[in-house]
């Protein structure tokens, strides 16, 4: 049995999305601000404390019918009329869990079956976040309203200078008020609850609750637009009774809020305020309290004694009874003097020391976990040792995150004193573990960021009754930034999260949709096998991007991106984050089915790489001439055309293929350039790659600088040609045999390279590209005017 998959829906940007789950490991990735997080808030939600949901956990485009729903309520109660019912199941957050339960383990889900004749296969329970009351709602929110009415009606002359009113909240509000004699005042201040979500900010832990019900199978849908397309509930569905997963799922959390390296408040106060303990720190645990978790849980000898205890207990007790004696005789004196004081009295109970060992005692301070540091020629036994605060953040956070999850998997597997159960239920091994893993690259190298991902499974599993075992399952949750961590996994298991914009609807703000990956690597095909193997040759961050742009050659990966960072032109550009990757015209269409899958926003420079008719040798290009682009990219994709003539002649429009999704894809190539070369008349210069076009539009630079390769050729070239086309011919041949990524340093060390123009069509393709991360940019943010 395992988790087939989940559909969230109404959770902050997840408005319906489903995440479908690998049998063993689930990588979430995605660029900033993609869904990725709410992902495992929601899981974390609804899973694991249900009691911590907020107002802002609700899908932002449904605040705008809460409210009218509201309003409506105090208009009905204003004019007499029945009060309209606002259908919550349509705005409040949801977790649809869906197993795949082979007929070996029904036994395992007899309460979750929606039919008697269920014969295995997908079972779906539904989590909702709803009202306890519908009615009782509606009353506490319009006494609410009714309350701010009443006090803002009262005469200002029978007000106290300042009244204190105190709100359901628990929250004081002053009103300054005015004299008799004064104007009203101008209050310059609301009071709660403004509207409806104003008072679910206060009032949703009160009046909510999880629920659970049982879905049906056979109502299963497949996802559309790439988003979820969840069942709807009959009205008179009815909850399943307590919790649906309770000794059938164990879920254990690592969340991104581990705290290393920052002190926090402990729980304790004084006069002065909170106190600081060193020993926690924020949002998480020092290795050393995990540590004392872990033998309370698994080895206190006092905690349900075996034989093998009972000489651990027996040193333990002589060492009690020797420290007692030396606590007697220390205090013996100070004691005596006490009783010269009259205390105690002849009534009163004598005053003795006496003392108690725990075994934790030892781990409870800060130095109780050291790190031995290696020392040159030292004896074993006198080797350097510092605490746990000495060693770097990231093997703290490396060692614990291990650690916690050894006590995860010996704490669902009842290992030492965990199994030492008093009843059956107790005992009970639920038969799925879910672990979720958030960010765990936080204070990582790069280098044991992918040790951890490719060893964290195969620790969850190094257990006699589990490692390649299927009676009992794991299932392990990642959340990522790291493109390390995701080069590690296979593609198979990695799920995308992508951003959408905002829906043509009122109130509505941009959403996420989920893509499962193996549906793109999935298979035998040679492109994905191409496509999988490039990108794990590259290590490229194409999963986190805000966009991409596929260069043709050495030449472009070196000059391209140094020209984006040093030019004002393309400042939008550098706060954006842009994955480059060198893919030559004939491969570059290779990876046309993932970046449509990803919807991500991609840039094409290519080469236009001219040919003859009727053969494939490469040729200066030439009008009229029957030639053709060798380019795969261009003949097969954008703009799918090969006559060297029509592709000279494309608009920008033609180069471009956008997608109603909110993605778009452009290719840039050589375009004609008009150069005087020579002669007071301009005529049009045809480049075929991204050297000669760099030489055609920087004539003048390229006729004096200096260097070897390339560039002695190119200058040569520029003095002894006649014409134009002279020139082309000379330019070729120089290109046939000279080494580009060579010429590409020797432009970047020259100080010269501050006046390189860019080529137009690599400078009009970067303008497109900042204007459509722009766009994408106002979409996120609620800018962008919204069109059906």
């Amino acid at each position: 049995m395992h988790i087939q998959h989940v559909e969230i829906g109404n959770f902050r940007k997840l408005k319906a999305v489903r995440i479908d789950f690998s049998e063993q490991k689930t990588v979430f990735v995605g660029a900033n601000n993609s869904g990725k997080t709410s992902a495992m808030v929601a899981l974390r939600r609804f899973l694991v404390e249900p009691s911590e949901f907020t107002v802002n956990d609700l899908t932002l485009s449904h605040w705008t019918k809460i409210n009218a729903s509201a309003a409506a309520w105090e208009a009905a109660v204003n004019n007499g009329e029945a009060l309209p019912e606002l259908d919550w199941s349509e705005v409040l957050p949801f977790l649809d869990v869906w197993l795949n339960v082979p007929n070996n383990e029904l036994h395992y889900v007899q309460k979750l079956l929606p039919t008697l004749d269920w014969a295995g296969g997908h079972l779906g329970v539904r989590l909702r976040l709803e009202p306890k009351d519908n009615e009782g709602i509606q009353r506490e929110y319009l006494k609410a309203r009714t309350a701010i009415a009443e006090l803002l009606a009262q005469p200002l002359v029978t007000a106290a200078a300042s009244a204190v009113v105190e709100s359901e909240g628990g929250a004081d509000v002053v009103v300054e008020t005015a004299s008799a004699s004064s104007a009203a005042p101008a209050f310059t201040f609301s009071l709660w609850p403004q509207s409806m979500m104003d008072f679910l900010g206060r009032r949703l832990r009160s009046l909510f609750t999880v629920r659970a019900y049982l879905l049906d199978p056979a109502a299963l849908k497949s996802p559309q637009g790439g988003l979820a397309v969840p069942q709807v509930l009959s009205p008179d569905s009815d909850p399943v009774d307590g919790d649906p997963f309770k000794g059938l799922i164990c879920v254990d959390e690592i969340s991104a809020q581990r705290g290393f390296g920052h002190a926090g408040i402990s729980r304790t106060s004084s006069e002065d305020g909170p106190t600081y303990d060193p020993q926690e720190t924020r949002g998480g645990k020092k290795l050393s309290a995990q540590l004392r978790s872990y033998y309370q849980q698994h080895l206190d000898p006092y905690d349900k004694p075996e034989p093998s205890d009972l000489q651990a207990l027996q040193a333990l007790h002589e060492a009690e009874a020797a420290f007692e004696a030396r606590l007697t005789e220390g205090f013996a004196a100070a004691l005596k003097e006490l009783e010269h004081i009259g205390y105690p009295g002849v009534t009163d109970p004598k005053l003795t020391i006496t003392t108690r060992i725990k075994p934790t005692d030892g781990l409870n301070h800060g130095s109780a976990v050291q790190y031995e540091v290696p020392t040159h020629l030292a004896e074993p036994a006198k080797g350097h040792r510092l605490p746990e605060d000495s060693n770097g953040l990231g093997y703290q956070n490396l060692v614990s995150m291990v650690f916690a999850l050894m006590s995860f998997r010996d704490r669902w597997m009842r290992v030492g004193k965990a199994g030492g159960t008093t009843t059956v239920e107790d005992g009970f091994v639920a038969p799925l573990h879910l672990v979720l893993v958030e960010e765990p690259e936080a204070h990582l190298h790069a280098q044991v960021q992918q040790v951890f991902i490719k060893q964290a499974y195969a620790v969850l599993r190094k257990h006699p009754q589990l490692g390649d075992a299927s009676a009992l399952r794991t299932q392990l949750v990642v959340s990522t930034h790291s493109s390390h961590l995701a080069h590690e996994c296979e593609f198979a298991s990695l799920r995308y999260f992508r951003r959408l914009p905002a829906p043509a609807e009122a109130g509505a703000v941009p959403v996420a949709s989920v893509v499962n990956l193996s549906e793109v690597f999935g298979g035998l095909d040679p492109t994905e096998k191409f496509v999988t193997r490039y990108l794990k040759a590259t290590h490229c961050d194409l999963f986190f991007a805000d966009g991409a742009v596929l260069v043709e050659g050495p030449a472009e990966r070196i000059l391209v991106p140094h020209l984006v960072r040093e030019r004002s032109d393309y400042e939008y550009l550098r706060r954006c984050y842009i994955t480059w990757l060198e893919i030559g015209g004939s491969h570059a269409h290779r990876l046309k089915p993932l970046l449509e899958h990803l919807g991500l926003t991609t840039l094409i420079v290519t080469d236009i790489d001219a040919k003859d008719g009727t053969s494939s040798a490469a040729l200066p290009p030439k009008r009229n001439s029957g030639q053709k682009a060798r380019n795969e990219t261009l003949k097969s994709w954008i703009p799918a055309e090969d006559s060297l003539d029509t592709l000279l002649d494309k608009t920008a429009a033609d180069l471009t293929k956008a997608d109603p999704s909110g993605y778009a894809i452009r290719v840039a190539y050589q375009q004609p350039i008009a150069l005087g070369f020579k002669s007071n008349d301009p005529a049009e210069a045809l480049a075929n790659t991204f050297e000669d076009a760099l030489l055609y539009e920087n004539t003048a630079l390229f006729a004096d600088l200096e260097g070897h390769g390339l560039i002695a050729k190119f200058r040569d070239a520029l003095a002894d040609s006649a014409d134009l086309d002279a020139l082309a011919a000379a330019v070729h041949k120089a290109l046939k045999a000279g080494n580009k990524a060579e010429f590409a340093l020797d432009l970047l060390y020259s100080e010269k390279i501050e006046a390189l123009k860019v080529p137009a069509y690599i400078h009009d393709g970067l303008i497109w590209l900042a204007v459509q991360l722009k766009r994408k940019e106002q979409d996120v943010i609620g800018k962008t005017k919204v069109v059906a």
